[in-house]
């Protein structure tokens, strides 16, 4: 019995040790799991730290691109304006400057105008005053005629009253 216990002793012992080398040998590698992983965690955590700085410097180049486009878009939106602006003015200048043409060719036309009536004016009273004097000469034709006793003919009455009328 005391082999048998010795030997379950000495059994017991080898399980024993067995164990601990287990446990020891499970215990180191999970230290190196861990060690492993930690590296894995810090490598990640740094290429993680650069990836986010390098995001920060291309957001902060693309606003700076953004800030230009924008500032660019403002200075062609003015250039644009004024641009507008100089044209209309030159128009309007146009307009005003056609404007004073054509009111000087009116008053000019009505001048002209003006001139003309008064010019048509004298021709219709020298033309009425020719008349007047047509008609007293035939008058006066006609008083010779009957004070020199001759009569007029047919003929010469018809062409006196022709002249008559024409004056007219």
């Amino acid at each position: 019995m005391f082999m048998t216990f010795h030997l379950h002793l000495n059994d017991l012992k080898k399980e024993n040790f067995s164990l601990k080398l287990r446990i020891y040998f499970l215990e180191e590698r999970i230290q190196q799991k861990y060690e492993d992983s930690s590296k894995d965690v810090y490598k990640r955590n740094i290429e993680l730290k650069v990836e986010v700085e390098s995001l920060k410097q291309e957001l902060t180049e693309k606003q700076n691109i953004l800030d230009k486009a924008l500032s660019t878009a403002e200075s062609l939106t003015n250039q644009n304006e004024k641009e507008l602006q100089r044209r209309c003015e030159e128009r309007q200048q146009e307009i005003s400057h056609l404007h004073e043409i054509l009111e000087t060719k009116v008053q000019l036309l009505q001048e002209e105008a003006r001139l003309a009536r008064g010019e048509a004016e004298k021709m219709a009273s020298l033309a009425g005053a020719e008349c007047q004097r047509c008609l007293a000469l035939a008058r006066g034709m006609t008083m010779r005629m009957e004070a020199e006793g001759k009569t007029a003919s047919p003929g010469s009455r018809l062409q006196q009253d022709a002249l008559v009328e024409k004056d007219r």
